[in-house]
């Protein structure tokens, strides 16, 4: 029986939307370093490379960095497989590399060094272990998945079932890729915001069905000040929740609110569906645990009346006024207070 293929995770900002998957690729940026394409195949050479580009970065990064850039250009081979969890819309996107290599001088998002990727599949994360989740949350740029690789392949059908898990507590890297004090600690902050994140949009898909999901809704906005009512379960013309400033409701602007308890992505067909509910003085809400497409998204840019909220900007509200909440929700997501650091990366 053939082993599973090698299993690469990679990160890229949440600003180059959905860029990679349209496009077929993941990246990596430090754009000053050029076509590192020309750069000879080593790491030594790397880390020479980074000096003259970065002269200011730290000495104990350029070990870090130059395993980084090594690794992207010379180990990933065609076939290995790439776990890319955006960060735009929540998705673990999951590919197989090609092979081809390219550099794009003029990427917008400044992220120029491309391995093309075919993508074989989509998935929200509350379709994986926490532990797998935690696993793929590093701040590394790129990382072996290695501990749950089985659990990404088995959602391509890829999975080898000889495949052994690690045992080594996912401390796989070589030495020279071991991070410094910093940027460990901001992994370590990075990992506290998602499984905070993950576990709160966990709780409101198993606790809470189609219709008590609108129901915590109207509630969060009557935290934030709103009079808010939920709507009939039938014939709601695709609003679920209405609210308004005033307590009777007769004052604009009234606020049309649907909402999706769903983490895949919402379409833009659905979000047209509310606008066409709205009169004059009338705003159109949609609600959903996941995220939108990049079309939906368009259409919010060019409409005043409209706004999307996704997973990510849900939980922000619902931290933002969780002392608020009714006790039985603050029950069904049981949090507490903490500071954690914010270093800023370099």
């Amino acid at each position: 029986m053939a082993s599973s293929p090698t299993v690469w995770g990679v990160h890229m900002g949440a600003h180059v939307s959905d860029r990679p998957i349209e496009g077929g690729y993941v990246a990596i940026g430090w754009t000053a370093m050029g076509d590192m394409t020309k750069v000879d195949a080593n790491r030594e050479a790397f880390k020479a490379a980074l000096v003259v580009a970065y002269p200011n970065k730290k000495a104990g990064a350029i070990p870090v960095d130059a395993g980084t850039l090594f690794k992207f250009l010379h180990e990933i081979k065609a076939g290995d497989i790439v776990v890319y969890p955006s960060k735009y819309d929540r998705q673990v996107n999951i590919g197989r590399f090609t092979g081809r290599i390219e550099y794009a001088a003029s990427d917008p998002d400044e992220y120029p060094t491309r391995q093309r990727v075919e993508w074989l599949g989509h998935f929200p994360r509350d379709e994986f272990s926490q532990t797998a989740l935690n696993e793929i949350g590093s701040a590394v740029t790129m990382f072996r998945v290695r501990r749950h690789a089985n659990e990404f392949l088995s959602k391509v059908n890829l999975a080898d079932k000889a495949t052994v898990s690690d045992t080594r507590g996912g401390q796989v890297e070589s030495q020279d890729e071991v991070a410094d004090d910093d940027t460990a600690t901001v992994s370590a902050t990075i990992q506290a915001e998602a499984n905070t994140s993950d576990f709160v949009i966990k709780r409101l898909m198993s606790e809470l069905s189609g219709h008590q999901f609108e129901e915590f809704m109207a509630h969060l906005l009557e935290c934030m000040g709103y009079t808010a009512r939920v709507t009939p379960k039938s014939g709601d013309g695709g609003v679920d929740v209405i609210a308004h400033m005033d307590p009777l409701g007769f004052q604009p602007p009234i606020v049309k609110v649907q909402c999706k308890r769903t983490t895949s992505q919402t379409p833009r067909s659905d979000v047209d569906q509310l606008l066409g509910t709205l009169g004059d003085g009338e705003y159109g809400l949609f609600v959903n645990l996941g995220s939108f497409a990049r079309g939906a998204v368009e259409l919010e840019r060019n409409r005043a009346k409209l706004r999307l909220i996704n997973g990510d900007q849900l939980v922000e509200l619902i931290f933002e006024h969780y002392a608020a909440l009714a006790p039985r929700y603050r029950a069904m997501i049981p949090l507490k207070q903490i500071f954690v650091p914010d270093l800023a990366q370099d």
